[in-house]
């Protein structure tokens, strides 16, 4: 072994914990849980940074995957490139987000489960809604980190005008915990984020009145709202979504015929369709003809046919509770604040993202305030020069370099060296009297607007309408109609829903055999016809007792 080579002794107890806590944080903090600001996880938000970078914007032509794969995963995450364009997969799915971030052009999946074409096929560019997230991003909003290699730098957020966690959800599995936040309609939240700017005391259960439940982009039925309760109160809750059905009757054969036409969210259809056929062909559903996929560009469409005189209600019951056309889902609001993650309650939420909002104005603001000063600066120099003009052109022809030029404008007019530069760079067609007249308008509008950024920093009012007027631009540009329908009262499906009622008879012989037929098969029997059997017995058994009942009905025995 060299000299100059150490080995130490450590506890192996000791090093698998700090690394398995090192893991563990690394993955909470930078890959599994969404920022509270903007929504994002780290990948959404390198995935949308990269594509600015590309100037893959939503009014330029669109580029291929791979192009954005490829600048993602090289200068920003060092990962495999299909976790990359997964991501922006989903990101273009309009049956995954509420709100699709990415615009897509070719195959990008499908209800049915397809899997998209690989990326050198697709397609993409930003969203005008996703551009809405980045816009200010180059007015120093937010803080820029190195990425990995420290070559570059990316965004540590984004100065997103939208509330992304809630209009699109989020879904993740950490190390020791887990999101699952449903999306929500962007109009209901901004509707909310507006009612607290103007009574910062309004309680979670008031603003319910205006974000009554999830919003889910596959539409579908909500049933009861004390789960959704439970999770804006509290940040966890469980409530069920169901698909939506009509029925259609054809006019000619009397035959009803079921059809499905929203589905619960990331619900796979065509597995559905499956499993339906499976209940059927297995006789656990009972009373249907067909089970097809008719779903065309016009929208979804599964139509389940029923046979002669069955009861739809029954069937309806049964594919419920058999398959999942009734879906659970349960609600985390667990999201990174402040580098930690946090369970929150939808108020907290709201309250987060307008903190968030306000710091972007602030620094907004003071970026654009320091912009208008140094402009003003510099047109102060030029106005000098403008009401000294045959003395300062004289000036400048008598020196002999552009640097002693400098320092002549400085030391005969107390001009700054940035306005002294100025002077110099400035072009001869400025000197005409239209352009001074263009000068001295821009530096009274300059001073009206440094005035007005004054204004705002000092008065926190202002900032809150700055944000308020913004998100009612965004609501009337994005906002559009709730898809998911919610039904306050619920009730649970019962074996009696699953079964048709009809009259049966019960037949019990002396020996204890049991038998139920239906009540039809019964019938008055006419001279010479011939007679049915209800209950076979044995030679020496009889039928001993006979009910007629209800198969909702129950019965009790005793046999002592």
């Amino acid at each position: 072994m060299n000299q100059n080579e150490r080995t130490s002794e450590i506890s192996i107890e000791k090093e698998m914990k700090k690394s398995y806590l090192d893991y563990a944080m690394s993955v909470i903090i930078g890959r599994a849980l969404p920022d509270v600001r903007d929504g994002l996880k780290p990948v959404h938000r390198r995935v949308l940074f990269a594509m600015r970078e590309l100037k893959n914007d939503w009014n330029k032509a669109y580029k291929k995957s791979a192009r954005i794969v490829g600048d993602v995963i090289g200068k920003y995450h060092p990962h495999g490139d299909t976790a990359v364009y997964d991501t922006i997969v989903r990101l273009a799915q309009n049956f995954s987000m509420r709100y699709p971030l990415v615009d897509g052009q070719g195959n990008f999946g499908s209800v049915d489960g397809d899997r998209p074409a690989a990326m050198r096929y697709t397609e993409i560019r930003m969203q005008r809604l996703a551009h809405e997230m980045l816009e200010d991003l180059d007015k120093e909003t937010v803080d820029f980190v190195p990425n990995y290699d420290e070559s570059l730098s990316e965004p540590s957020v984004m100065p997103s005008k939208i509330p992304c966690l809630l209009i699109n959800g989020s879904s993740g599995i950490a190390v020791g915990m887990a999101t699952n936040i449903p999306p929500h309609n962007l109009t209901e939240v901004i509707d909310a984020i507006k009612v607290i700017i103007d009574n910062p005391g309004v309680t979670w259960n008031e603003l319910m009145e205006y974000v009554p439940g999830p919003d889910f982009p596959t539409g579908g039925i909500i049933y009861g709202t004390n789960g959704i309760k439970e999770a804006y109160k509290n940040g966890r809750g469980i409530f069920k979504i169901r698909a939506r059905l009509v029925l259609e009757k054809d006019k000619r054969t009397q035959r009803e015929t079921i059809i499905v036409t929203e589905l619960p969210y990331q619900v796979n259809k065509a597995k559905l369709v499956e499993k339906i056929a499976e209940l059927v062909r297995d006789k656990h559903i009972q009373g249907v003809r067909f089970v097809r996929d008719e779903s065309d560009r016009e929208g979804m469409r599964i139509a389940v046919g029923l046979k002669k005189d069955q009861i739809a209600g029954v069937i309806i019951n049964q594919l419920y509770k058999m398959t999942r056309m009734e879906n659970t889902f349960g609600v985390i609001f667990l999201a990174i604040v402040n580098n930690r993650p946090e369970l929150l309650n939808l108020k907290e939420i709201l309250e987060h993202f307008i903190l968030h909002r306000k710091e972007i104005v602030i620094r907004r603001t003071r970026f654009d305030l320091k912009k208008a000063e140094d402009r003003a600066h510099i047109l102060e120099g030029l106005k000098v020069a403008l009401e000294n003009l045959d003395d300062v052109v004289a000036l400048i022809r008598k020196s002999q370099s552009p640097a002693e030029a400098k320092e002549q404008l400085i030391q005969h007019y107390s001009l700054t060296p940035i306005q002294a530069q100025a002077i110099l760079d400035m072009r001869l067609q400025r000197l005409t009297g239209l352009e001074r007249e263009k000068i001295v308008e821009e530096y009274k509008n300059l001073l009206k607007d440094i005035a007005r950024f004054k204004e705002i920093l000092a008065n926190e009012r202002l900032v809150l309408n700055i944000i308020k007027d913004e998100l009612t631009e965004i609501q009337s540009e994005y906002g559009d109609e709730r898809k998911t329908e919610l039904v306050k009262q619920t009730q649970e499906i019962t074996i009696e829903d699953m079964i048709v009622e009809e009259d049966m008879v019960v037949s019990i012989s002396k020996r204890g055999y049991i038998k139920r037929n239906p009540i039809t098969l019964y019938q008055n029997q006419r001279r010479g016809g011939k007679g049915k059997t209800g209950m076979g017995t044995k030679e020496d058994d009889f039928v001993e007792h006979l009910f007629v009942a209800s198969t909702h009905h129950t019965f009790m025995f005793f046999t002592n």
